[in-house]
């Protein structure tokens, strides 16, 4: 499966934008999809994930009450959608997806794919 992330850019701190992250097949809905951002001079950090089955996601405490997650399964797509932005929250965000995923999915390690990363600059 490939993954392509697009949907970044440069908003002002309390903005909104919609990453979307587009598979290459239909085989996406057997896959968890989970978002994780690296910020320039810091490590991977996990942003937030859901199971294949869409039945639980689970968040980052940095991000919890201000993004969301979502598919699209008939589309091969997932969203991550980033409400009341924050300069901290700039970085390259990247969308992973693991096959049959349920658990263990803040944890880079346990993803089959990744996307190529889109870059999401919040200015104060």
């Amino acid at each position: 499966v490939q993954l392509q992330a697009s949907g970044g850019g440069l908003v002002q701190a309390g903005g909104s934008l919609r990453l979307s992250c587009a598979a290459s097949r239909a085989t996406f809905r057997y896959y968890a999809l989970g978002w994780f951002r690296q910020a320039p001079g810091k490590e991977r950090e996990f942003v937030v994930s859901i199971t294949w089955d869409g039945e639980r996601t689970v968040y980052g405490g940095s991000v919890k009450g201000r993004f969301t997650i979502s598919r699209d399964n008939a589309k091969n797509t997932g969203y991550l959608h980033l409400n009341n932005l924050k300069p901290e929250d700039t970085a390259v965000y990247y969308c992973a997806a693991s096959y049959y995923g349920t658990t263990g999915l803040s944890t880079a390690g346990n993803y089959d794919y990744w996307g190529q990363g889109t870059q999401v600059t919040v200015s104060s």
